[in-house]
Protein backbone atom coordinates (compact mmCIF):
# COMPACT_ATOMS: atom_id res chain seq x y z
CA UNK A 1 0.00 0.00 0.00
CA UNK A 2 3.35 2.50 0.81
CA UNK A 3 2.86 3.71 -3.41
CA UNK A 4 -0.53 3.95 -2.96
CA UNK A 5 -0.52 5.98 -0.41
CA UNK A 6 2.50 8.28 -1.33
CA UNK A 7 0.25 8.57 -4.55
CA UNK A 8 -2.99 9.81 -2.36
CA UNK A 9 -0.77 12.64 -0.72
CA UNK A 10 1.99 13.43 -3.37
CA UNK A 11 0.21 14.21 -6.55
CA UNK A 12 -3.72 15.61 -4.88
CA UNK A 13 -2.99 18.80 -4.48
CA UNK A 14 -4.88 20.79 -1.95
CA UNK A 15 -6.02 24.26 -2.83
CA UNK A 16 -8.00 25.52 0.04
CA UNK A 17 -10.35 28.82 -0.34
CA UNK A 18 -8.69 29.72 -3.88
CA UNK A 19 -10.94 32.35 -6.03
CA UNK A 20 -8.34 32.21 -9.37
CA UNK A 21 -8.12 28.87 -11.82
CA UNK A 22 -4.99 27.17 -11.08
CA UNK A 23 -1.80 27.43 -13.27
CA UNK A 24 -0.70 24.65 -15.64
CA UNK A 25 -3.40 23.23 -17.05
CA UNK A 26 -5.36 21.95 -13.52
CA UNK A 27 -8.73 22.35 -12.28
CA UNK A 28 -10.11 23.05 -9.45
CA UNK A 29 -13.23 20.74 -8.41
CA UNK A 30 -14.16 22.59 -5.32
CA UNK A 31 -10.94 22.87 -3.09
CA UNK A 32 -8.72 20.52 -5.14
CA UNK A 33 -6.48 21.27 -7.85
CA UNK A 34 -7.03 18.27 -10.37
CA UNK A 35 -4.17 18.04 -12.79
CA UNK A 36 -4.50 17.46 -16.38
CA UNK A 37 -0.87 17.18 -18.08
CA UNK A 38 -1.55 13.56 -19.62
CA UNK A 39 0.76 11.37 -17.61
CA UNK A 40 1.91 7.28 -17.31
CA UNK A 41 -0.95 5.01 -16.29
CA UNK A 42 -0.26 4.77 -12.09
CA UNK A 43 -1.55 1.68 -10.24
CA UNK A 44 -4.80 0.93 -7.92
CA UNK A 45 -6.60 -1.77 -6.88
CA UNK A 46 -5.83 -2.61 -2.80
CA UNK A 47 -8.92 -1.49 -1.05
CA UNK A 48 -10.65 -0.23 -4.03
CA UNK A 49 -13.49 -1.05 -6.03
CA UNK A 50 -13.48 -0.75 -10.23
CA UNK A 51 -15.18 -1.51 -13.10
CA UNK A 52 -13.00 -2.42 -15.98
CA UNK A 53 -14.88 -1.63 -19.83
CA UNK A 54 -14.34 -2.74 -23.07
CA UNK A 55 -13.71 0.60 -24.66
CA UNK A 56 -11.33 3.05 -25.94
CA UNK A 57 -13.32 6.17 -25.37
CA UNK A 58 -13.53 7.19 -21.86
CA UNK A 59 -15.59 10.13 -22.76
CA UNK A 60 -18.72 7.77 -24.20
CA UNK A 61 -17.97 5.94 -21.45
CA UNK A 62 -18.95 8.62 -18.95
CA UNK A 63 -21.94 9.74 -20.88
CA UNK A 64 -23.38 5.62 -20.72
CA UNK A 65 -22.91 6.12 -17.14
CA UNK A 66 -24.90 9.01 -16.89
CA UNK A 67 -21.70 10.79 -14.87
CA UNK A 68 -22.21 14.91 -14.71
CA UNK A 69 -19.45 17.72 -13.89
CA UNK A 70 -17.11 15.52 -14.96
CA UNK A 71 -13.86 17.25 -15.01
CA UNK A 72 -10.48 16.66 -16.93
CA UNK A 73 -7.87 14.57 -14.93
CA UNK A 74 -4.71 12.90 -15.13
CA UNK A 75 -3.38 9.09 -13.76
CA UNK A 76 -1.62 10.92 -10.53
CA UNK A 77 -4.42 12.90 -9.63
CA UNK A 78 -7.59 10.80 -10.18
CA UNK A 79 -6.49 7.67 -8.68
CA UNK A 80 -5.13 9.59 -5.99
CA UNK A 81 -8.84 11.30 -5.35
CA UNK A 82 -10.44 8.27 -5.51
CA UNK A 83 -8.08 7.39 -2.46
CA UNK A 84 -8.27 10.44 -0.48
CA UNK A 85 -10.19 10.14 2.42
CA UNK A 86 -12.09 13.44 1.67
CA UNK A 87 -13.58 13.06 -1.98
CA UNK A 88 -12.84 9.18 -2.27
CA UNK A 89 -16.66 8.30 -1.22
CA UNK A 90 -17.80 10.54 -3.49
CA UNK A 91 -16.00 10.75 -6.57
CA UNK A 92 -14.90 7.63 -9.45
CA UNK A 93 -12.22 8.21 -12.20
CA UNK A 94 -12.39 6.75 -15.67
CA UNK A 95 -8.85 6.19 -17.16
CA UNK A 96 -7.73 6.60 -20.43
CA UNK A 97 -7.45 3.35 -22.19
CA UNK A 98 -5.38 0.57 -21.51
CA UNK A 99 -5.21 -1.98 -23.83
CA UNK A 100 -8.31 -2.45 -24.91
CA UNK A 101 -9.96 -1.38 -21.72
CA UNK A 102 -10.90 1.33 -19.83
CA UNK A 103 -11.68 1.66 -16.12
CA UNK A 104 -13.63 3.10 -13.85
CA UNK A 105 -12.13 3.40 -10.09
CA UNK A 106 -14.03 4.67 -6.96
CA UNK A 107 -15.38 3.17 -3.47
CA UNK A 108 -18.74 5.27 -4.77
CA UNK A 109 -19.49 2.37 -7.16
CA UNK A 110 -22.62 0.47 -6.14
CA UNK A 111 -21.26 -2.59 -3.96
CA UNK A 112 -23.20 -6.51 -4.06
CA UNK A 113 -25.66 -6.15 -1.32
CA UNK A 114 -27.95 -8.28 0.97
CA UNK A 115 -31.63 -8.96 0.84
CA UNK A 116 -32.48 -6.11 2.76
CA UNK A 117 -31.15 -3.73 0.15
CA UNK A 118 -31.87 -2.99 -3.66
CA UNK A 119 -29.47 -4.07 -5.73
CA UNK A 120 -27.84 -1.56 -7.92
CA UNK A 121 -24.85 -3.53 -9.08
CA UNK A 122 -26.33 -5.91 -11.27
CA UNK A 123 -28.85 -3.43 -13.37
CA UNK A 124 -25.13 -1.61 -13.55
CA UNK A 125 -23.55 -4.34 -15.50
CA UNK A 126 -25.98 -5.37 -17.54
CA UNK A 127 -27.16 -1.88 -18.53
CA UNK A 128 -23.34 -1.38 -19.68
CA UNK A 129 -23.97 -5.11 -20.98
CA UNK A 130 -26.03 -3.68 -23.18
CA UNK A 131 -23.58 -1.34 -25.41
CA UNK A 132 -20.32 -3.11 -24.60
CA UNK A 133 -18.43 -6.54 -25.17
CA UNK A 134 -17.59 -6.92 -21.96
CA UNK A 135 -17.63 -5.43 -18.59
CA UNK A 136 -16.40 -6.55 -15.15
CA UNK A 137 -16.46 -5.35 -11.63
CA UNK A 138 -14.32 -5.88 -8.68
CA UNK A 139 -14.10 -4.92 -5.13
CA UNK A 140 -11.59 -5.77 -2.19
CA UNK A 141 -11.91 -4.47 1.10
CA UNK A 142 -9.95 -7.07 3.65
CA UNK A 143 -10.78 -4.79 6.87
CA UNK A 144 -14.43 -5.70 6.47
CA UNK A 145 -13.77 -9.37 4.68
CA UNK A 146 -14.96 -7.74 1.56
CA UNK A 147 -13.95 -9.50 -2.31
CA UNK A 148 -16.26 -9.50 -4.90
CA UNK A 149 -16.18 -10.01 -8.80
CA UNK A 150 -18.36 -10.11 -11.75
CA UNK A 151 -18.33 -10.57 -15.39
CA UNK A 152 -20.68 -9.59 -17.99
CA UNK A 153 -20.10 -10.84 -21.53
CA UNK A 154 -22.56 -10.04 -24.83
CA UNK A 155 -25.09 -8.85 -22.52
CA UNK A 156 -25.08 -11.43 -19.90
CA UNK A 157 -24.23 -11.93 -16.71
CA UNK A 158 -21.87 -15.09 -16.75
CA UNK A 159 -20.35 -14.60 -13.27
CA UNK A 160 -21.04 -13.09 -10.12
CA UNK A 161 -19.38 -13.83 -6.56
CA UNK A 162 -19.50 -11.43 -3.63
CA UNK A 163 -18.57 -12.49 0.48
CA UNK A 164 -18.30 -10.60 2.92
CA UNK A 165 -17.88 -10.94 7.09
CA UNK A 166 -21.32 -12.19 6.77
CA UNK A 167 -20.72 -14.66 4.56
CA UNK A 168 -21.88 -15.30 0.73
CA UNK A 169 -24.15 -12.33 -0.87
CA UNK A 170 -23.76 -12.87 -4.03
CA UNK A 171 -23.36 -15.68 -6.24
CA UNK A 172 -24.78 -16.22 -9.76
CA UNK A 173 -23.30 -18.33 -12.25
CA UNK A 174 -20.86 -20.99 -13.01
CA UNK A 175 -17.13 -21.19 -11.14
CA UNK A 176 -15.24 -19.82 -13.74
CA UNK A 177 -11.34 -21.09 -14.88
CA UNK A 178 -9.77 -18.32 -13.33
CA UNK A 179 -11.66 -18.68 -10.28
CA UNK A 180 -10.73 -22.32 -10.44
CA UNK A 181 -6.75 -22.00 -10.64
CA UNK A 182 -6.88 -20.36 -7.35
CA UNK A 183 -7.80 -23.64 -5.35
CA UNK A 184 -9.32 -23.84 -2.32
CA UNK A 185 -5.80 -24.31 -0.26
CA UNK A 186 -5.02 -20.88 -1.60
CA UNK A 187 -7.68 -19.44 0.18
CA UNK A 188 -6.84 -17.75 3.91
CA UNK A 189 -8.66 -19.40 6.71
CA UNK A 190 -10.45 -16.02 8.60
CA UNK A 191 -12.42 -18.13 11.14
CA UNK A 192 -14.75 -21.37 11.52
CA UNK A 193 -18.48 -21.23 11.66
CA UNK A 194 -20.45 -23.45 14.02
CA UNK A 195 -17.60 -25.27 15.45
CA UNK A 196 -18.91 -27.74 18.20
CA UNK A 197 -15.94 -29.64 19.68
CA UNK A 198 -13.84 -31.90 17.91
CA UNK A 199 -16.85 -32.76 15.42
CA UNK A 200 -16.00 -29.25 14.29
CA UNK A 201 -18.17 -27.21 11.81
CA UNK A 202 -18.38 -25.43 8.51
CA UNK A 203 -14.89 -24.19 7.61
CA UNK A 204 -14.91 -20.20 6.83
CA UNK A 205 -12.64 -19.40 3.86
CA UNK A 206 -12.13 -15.91 2.20
CA UNK A 207 -10.50 -14.85 -0.82
CA UNK A 208 -7.65 -12.25 -0.54
CA UNK A 209 -6.80 -9.21 -1.99
CA UNK A 210 -4.03 -11.13 -4.43
CA UNK A 211 -6.83 -13.32 -5.44
CA UNK A 212 -9.22 -10.86 -6.68
CA UNK A 213 -5.97 -9.62 -8.52
CA UNK A 214 -5.23 -12.64 -10.56
CA UNK A 215 -8.98 -12.94 -11.32
CA UNK A 216 -8.68 -9.07 -12.81
CA UNK A 217 -5.51 -10.53 -14.79
CA UNK A 218 -7.24 -13.67 -15.82
CA UNK A 219 -10.39 -11.77 -17.06
CA UNK A 220 -8.73 -8.66 -18.20
CA UNK A 221 -5.73 -6.65 -16.80
CA UNK A 222 -4.55 -6.88 -13.10
CA UNK A 223 -4.73 -3.56 -11.61
CA UNK A 224 -1.41 -2.81 -9.78
CA UNK A 225 0.71 -3.96 -12.72
CA UNK A 226 -0.70 -1.03 -14.84
CA UNK A 227 2.75 1.20 -14.83
CA UNK A 228 4.43 -1.67 -16.39
CA UNK A 229 1.97 -1.61 -19.46
CA UNK A 230 3.61 0.20 -22.20
CA UNK A 231 1.18 2.58 -23.00
CA UNK A 232 1.04 6.53 -24.19
CA UNK A 233 0.33 9.40 -21.37
CA UNK A 234 -3.00 10.40 -21.33
CA UNK A 235 -5.95 11.81 -19.16
CA UNK A 236 -9.43 10.86 -18.00
CA UNK A 237 -12.01 11.93 -16.14
CA UNK A 238 -12.96 12.60 -12.86
CA UNK A 239 -16.62 12.29 -11.64
CA UNK A 240 -18.97 12.81 -8.72
CA UNK A 241 -20.99 9.44 -7.96
CA UNK A 242 -24.65 10.02 -9.07
CA UNK A 243 -27.17 9.66 -6.50
CA UNK A 244 -28.95 7.11 -7.41
CA UNK A 245 -25.46 4.71 -6.77
CA UNK A 246 -26.36 5.34 -3.25
CA UNK A 247 -27.06 2.36 -0.76
CA UNK A 248 -30.74 1.87 -0.53
CA UNK A 249 -32.86 -0.28 1.56
CA UNK A 250 -35.71 -2.21 0.70
CA UNK A 251 -39.31 -1.23 1.93
CA UNK A 252 -40.88 -3.41 4.21
CA UNK A 253 -43.98 -4.83 2.34
CA UNK A 254 -47.30 -4.78 4.12
CA UNK A 255 -48.37 -7.59 5.77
Amino acid sequence: MAFIIGVAFAILLIAVMMDNQPEGGGRQLKDVVVENQPDRACPFGYKMAWLAVRTDDPSTLVRKLHLANAVPANWNSGIGAVYDDKLGPSHVFVTPPVDGWTFVVGLGLPHPVNERFIDKLTPLLLSLGKDYPEAQYFFTYPLIDFFAWARVVNGKLTRAFAVNDEGVVWNKGRITRAERSLGLRLFELRGVEERHGDAGGGLVLYPTEDHVMQIARNWSLDPIRLDEIEVAAGAGLLAPVPAHWSPERRRKSAA
